[in-house]
């Protein structure tokens, strides 16, 4: 049995992992963190979770081709109650609620009765997000591997899916700002303003839309650490290893092929290795930093998300706000150079894995590069007072907006970009990516020329990122280690 490490155990690395191991591998992920995750994180504090990573969940429709990848890994199962919250999320403009619904017809109404001026591009804007409402991820099998059942996908939605992608290249061309003058009502400007940025465009608004539409983007109960915490258990139940706080330090290689990794001054013998850590982040594991094109390139397009987490417990049901609330604080939020004139909060009011009954978990996203504010602060010493400065802050505008918070805060919980890169050992803290423009939706190779037995798995692996790439990149690397090694894969039933 040949002898598989695979570094990080995230969902790249489990997923990595559960597939080598079902094709016969023997198989040891090396996780620095305590628990397994990566990005896929979540943490306790006083009786609330705080999510720090699952906000929606890519392929939770079953007749979508990753909903039976996530069931493989084990990271869903019929057992596991997935959340559609209506409406999704909310814009508070002046009082008047801005909303998006899962149904698109629901929507579009919605904002024709709050703008009937803008009829014409809403309904324009609604089109586009029914022409790409079927862009859904493929999954395909390795040209000449052999495996025990090939995944199908049926024909139509093969074809809907290439239309889709033909139409949002169309859509990607457009400029957010000249996009958004198109519009006369001032609410609907705010609302695609804040659903929207200079780097994206206006794709992110209407992709999230077209995946809602879709039926996706569902919520499963409990969010990050129990799913991956199904993934983590499905792998052990196969016989495989997950060592946790270990870091691999270095990957060995003899006559350009890899042989096994250095942990604590100690070298693990190894056939073959995955490393599902941050492809920013990797030089370190190489004599000479690992060189490519396709790196190259990923490193060029790759717009990393860095975020400081603000994470409040009220004592109080909230389940009257959405999933997704966004509003405009009296006074903007300062944090480094940066200025907050809106706040976007995630509520976990109606999951109840998140709270005690009758109360409420809520994290307030400031994203934007504020890692070098942050770690001068840890040199300085004034790491803990600027956490403290900005929970203030945000607290103050929260209970400005939510009249039922007031005197109701339990717990307040800030993470900022270090606490990332502490735990999760990712790239100057960051925790997800945007696409940017130069990049493509198709997937980077997972190999290196010259690095033999060395494959590559990650949300960076792919534009856009998140937990459905690193889904199926984990599962990509093993089809190239069968190919490589006359393995027949263990495809999903």
């Amino acid at each position: 049995m040949k002898k598989v490490i695979i570094i990080g155990g995230g969902i790249a690395g489990l997923t990595a992992g559960i597939y080598a191991k079902r094709c016969g591998f023997d198989v040891t992920v090396l996780e620095s963190h305590s628990i397994p995750g990566g990005n896929c994180t979540a943490w306790k504090r006083s009786g609330y979770l705080f999510e720090g990573g699952m906000h929606w969940l890519t392929g939770s429709n079953p007749k979508e081709p990753l909903y039976k990848l996530w069931h493989y890994v084990g990271a869903l199962n019929n057992d596991v109650p997935i959340h559609y919250k209506e409406p999704y999320a909310e814009y508070d403009h002046k009082g008047t609620p801005i909303r998006i619904y899962r149904d698109i017809d629901k929507t579009e109404k919605h904002w024709l009765d709050i703008a009937p001026e803008d009829a014409k591009e809403i309904r324009a804007l609604c089109n586009h997000v029914r022409k790409i409402k079927n862009l859904v991820m493929p999954v395909f099998d390795l040209k000449g591997l052999k495996v025990t059942k090939k995944f199908k996908q049926p024909l139509p939605m093969l074809l809907s899916s290439l239309g889709a992608l033909r139409h949002m290249r169309k859509i990607n061309k457009i400029q957010r700002e000249e996009y958004i003058n198109r519009f006369s009502n001032e609410g609907m400007q705010d609302f695609i303003r804040a659903h929207s940025n200079d780097k994206t465009g206006i794709r992110f608004l209407l992709l999230t839309m077209g995946t809602l539409t879709r039926g996706s983007g569902g919520y499963p109960e409990g969010g990050s650490l129990p799913f991956v915490m199904r993934m983590a258990k499905t792998l052990k139940g196969l016989g495989g290893e997950i060592l946790y706080n270990t870091r691999a330090d270095h990957v060995v290689m003899e006559n350009g092929k890899a042989v096994g990794v250095i942990v604590d001054n100690q070298q693990m013998d190894a056939d073959a290795v995955i490393i599902t850590a941050d492809t920013m982040a990797i030089d370190h594991l190489f004599d000479a930093p690992p060189a490519a094109p396709w790196l190259d390139k990923m490193r060029e397009v790759t717009q990393p998300i860095m975020t400081t987490f603000v994470s409040l417990g009220f004592d109080a049901d909230l389940t009257k706000y959405p999933h997704r609330y966004i509003f405009k604080p009296e006074t903007p939020i300062k944090l480094d150079k940066r200025t907050y004139g809106r706040l976007v909060i995630n509520n976990y009011a109606d999951n109840p894995a998140y709270s005690p009954a009758g109360k409420t978990a809520m994290t307030i996203m400031l994203s934007g590069d504020t890692y070098d504010f942050w770690k001068t602060a840890k040199e300085n010493g004034t790491y803990a007072q600027e956490k403290q400065r900005i929970a203030d802050d945000v607290i103050a505008a929260v209970v400005a907006q939510i009249p039922e918070a007031k005197d109701k805060i339990e717990v307040c919980d800030v993470a900022t970009p270090l606490t990332y890169q502490r735990y999760c050992a990712t790239w100057r803290g960051s925790w997800m990516t945007e696409m940017t423009d130069g990049a493509k939706i198709k997937p980077y190779p997972p190999v290196i020329e010259g690095l033999s037995g060395v494959y590559f798995a990650g949300h960076r692996m792919m534009p856009p990122g998140g937990f459905p790439v690193a889904l199926r990149t984990g599962r990509t690397a093993v089809q190239y280690l069968c190919r490589d090694t006359n393995t027949i894969f263990v495809s999903e039933d």
